[in-house]
């Protein structure tokens, strides 16, 4: 079957290679025909080998996905052959480490992630065990249910991670790509007042889309001032939430200079730069900094809860499908900044 891989290290070494279909489904486990999976972010990081993350070559890419089940293992409950199912993106975790016997399974130290350390997505078929899968709501579709892992990244950033965001509060997305539109979905439904939406030259359209979701202001960063914005708003004294979505060490630097007194500062974002910058105003306004990583069975139902009811609304994000043979294009959209997110259909 074909799949796309990355078999290299060097930029681009990125191909269509076929692979083999996989076993029949042990214990526990489901083979699922994958529909639709997400272009994420880390895949353009990854055809251009600028991932800051451990990854094993060769590589079967994407974790963003769902389907229909096409087989079912010995000792699986409520699920059957047909069945519409939305995958968790830890394909494998230990389940004895103090993490998984807390719920805490994303921080298992032996979790083996699709399309990173376990082949993923862009392909098929992908076996998945019981505990990863989601009944996907009869009226969204598939291309919706695709997404419903950034979803949960950025719910899991500004919900479970960040209990003090409330109504009212001013809050700062940091580039509008995939995850930072999800934080703008999951800030207008916590009841933020202000929602500063900041990208790059490169993010014009997408500034654009974030306008139309819901963004109160957006600003290019390359042709204006985002701090003297943030600080012409109410008090004066900077945003309650700072949400970094892009990874790179200025964005946090000039978090630093936006966020208030006793705000905090939540970060999704992956990068390799050092900081090269000095941290002291982090203690002299006693500002909480916190990192945020993946997420837990009860974020994706929740997720999910949301898509089905339509208060989160993909319309706008999802700039193209593309069948796996036309992956280029949907990656080069998608870097261009023409699409905020392209979905690609591996069984057709």
């Amino acid at each position: 079957m074909d799949a796309l891989v990355k078999f290299g290290r060097e930029d681009k070494q990125v191909e269509i290679r076929d692979i083999a279909q996989p076993p029949d489904p042990g214990p526990g486990e489901v083979v699922v025909e994958v529909r639709a999976a997400g272009v994420c972010g880390s895949d353009l990081h990854m055809w251009r080998d600028h991932q800051s993350w451990t990854i094993k070559l060769p590589l079967v890419l994407g974790h963003e996905f769902c389907g229909a089940v096409a087989a079912v293992g010995a000792d699986v409950a409520g699920f059957q052959v047909g069945d519409r199912v939305a995958v968790e993106t830890a394909a494998e975790i230990c389940g004895n480490c103090v993490f998984c016997h807390a719920g805490d399974y994303n921080q298992c130290p032996h979790r083996l992630g699709y399309g990173a350390l376990y082949d993923g997505s862009f392909t098929r078929f992908v076996t998945a065990r019981q505990g990863i899968l989601h009944h996907i709501p009869a009226n969204v579709p598939y291309e919706y249910a695709a997404l419903t892992e950034p979803i949960c990244v950025a719910y899991n950033a500004l919900v479970e991670k960040t209990p003090a965001l409330r109504p009212g509060d001013t809050v700062v997305i940091q580039g509008p790509g995939p995850i930072g539109m999800m934080a703008l979905f999951v800030a207008k439904l916590r009841g933020a007042s202000e929602i500063i939406m900041l990208g790059t030259d490169v993010d014009k359209q997408r500034l654009d889309v974030a306008e139309q979701i819901g963004a109160t202001k957006t600003l290019n960063i390359d042709e204006d001032d985002p701090i003297e914005l943030v600080r012409s708003l109410g008090d004066g004294y900077g945003a309650d939430l700072i949400v970094d979505c892009t990874g790179v060490s200025i964005a946090l630097q000039s978090a630093l200079e936006m966020v208030r007194p006793n705000g905090i500062i939540t970060k999704i974002g992956w990068g390799p730069q050092p900081l090269n910058f000095n941290l002291d105003p982090l203690v002299q306004k006693a500002v909480t900094l916190q990192g945020t990583f993946s997420h837990l069975y009860s974020t994706w139902e929740r997720a999910l809860g949301l898509l089905s009811s339509g208060q989160i609304d993909l319309e706008l994000i999802i700039g193209g499908v593309y069948p796996l043979g036309d992956w280029v294009e949907a990656f080069e959209e998608m870097e261009a900044g023409n699409n905020v997110k392209s979905v690609l259909l591996p069984a057709t």
